[in-house]
């Protein structure tokens, strides 16, 4: 038999304020249908003051909790992947352990920008995988509208704030493509590309730092990247696109969804698209499009999924698994 890291259950969590994309044509040179035309975005939510990546990463935890059925006590690990973090230290996921009351285990954050969840998935399923860990929490969650520049029209429109959260569970599995759970992993990163898409700031730099974007260089990699990698791990298992039955993808940007799609012969009736409602939520992006798949009943028990991302560093990687 084969370990298999499969997924007991999902949840969101978005903070109340919804900000349209009209609230940008009162500061910037900038309109909803330029917003619209170039990212998809129509809306975004916002954090509200006080209220923390941590806080965020608790309350969608709870959710998944809650779809599984399960306690803070039946999780043995908890991972959370944000670039967003509350403090430079301790870690969000120890902070959200204590928020949920969960007194055992290990918790610890993952950093790969909008990569972020993707490899915390890796991450969990080696745990789980080499049997270390019956039961891992993995929540992407990011407060993006913390480190915008307000005045950069190209980038403080894209984002937005949110948290989604998976509970993954050790089953056991014939070791074929047709288990539940996660089947294959393909992470990849080139520290080359550094200069477009970064924060200028930092905690040895003595400074903040705002979001900095070379839009137009991230998109011609994106697609070619996440098309690649989405093909890299389906090889691993021996499927291809047409096996796919959904591709939830990174929600960055509806062309870079689109183009994707269409590199890897997909029409976009097999996407998960949240961007529209959610914007760029980094690490969250993922998890939040998992659980409102979910929740409209596109995604289904048994249905084989590629999720992919790509994000500042640059670091991309996908994830294959049966739902």
């Amino acid at each position: 038999m084969t370990k298999r890291a499969v997924v007991a259950g999902i949840g969101h969590y978005l903070p109340e304020r919804v900000v349209p994309n009209s609230e940008f044509e009162k500061s910037l040179d900038t309109s909803d249908e330029w917003i619209r035309a170039r990212s998809g975005i129509e809306r975004r939510h916002f954090a509200a003051e006080g209220q923390t990546t941590s806080n965020l990463a608790t309350q969608a935890a709870q959710a998944a909790l809650d779809d599984a059925g399960l306690t803070p006590d039946d999780i043995d690990a908890l991972i959370v992947a944000t670039s967003t973090a509350d403090l430079t230290f301790p870690s969000a996921a120890t902070m959200v352990q204590a928020q949920l009351g969960m007194r055992q285990g290990f918790a610890f954050d993952v950093q790969a920008v909008c990569a972020g969840f993707v490899f915390a998935m890796a991450n969990a399923n080696a745990l789980i995988v080499s049997g270390q860990v019956k039961r891992v929490m993995v929540i992407g969650a990011e407060t993006f509208s913390r480190i915008m520049d307000w005045t950069d029209r190209s980038t403080c429109v894209l984002f937005g704030d949110g948290a989604g959260a998976m509970v993954l569970e050790a089953q056991d599995g014939t070791g074929d493509n047709a288990d539940r759970g996660i089947l294959s992993v393909d992470l990849n990163s080139d520290g080359n590309y550094r200069d477009i898409l970064y924060v200028d700031g930092g905690v040895s730099t003595n400074t903040t730092g705002h979001l900095r974007m070379e839009g137009k260089e991230v998109f011609r990699h994106a697609i070619e990247k996440l098309a690649a990698t989405a093909a890299t791990a389906l090889g691993k298992i021996g499927l291809d696109g047409s096996d796919i039955d959904w591709i939830v993808p990174h929600q960055a940007n509806i062309r870079i969804i689109q183009g994707t799609a269409r590199k890897m012969g997909l029409s976009m009736d097999n996407v998960v698209v949240t961007v529209q409602d959610h914007g760029n939520t980094s690490a969250a992006s993922i998890p939040l499009a998992l659980s409102v798949g979910k929740a409209r009943g596109q995604i289904k028990t048994g249905d084989l999924l590629v999720t992919e991302a790509i994000g500042g560093g640059l670091a991309w990687g996908s994830v294959v698994l049966r739902w």
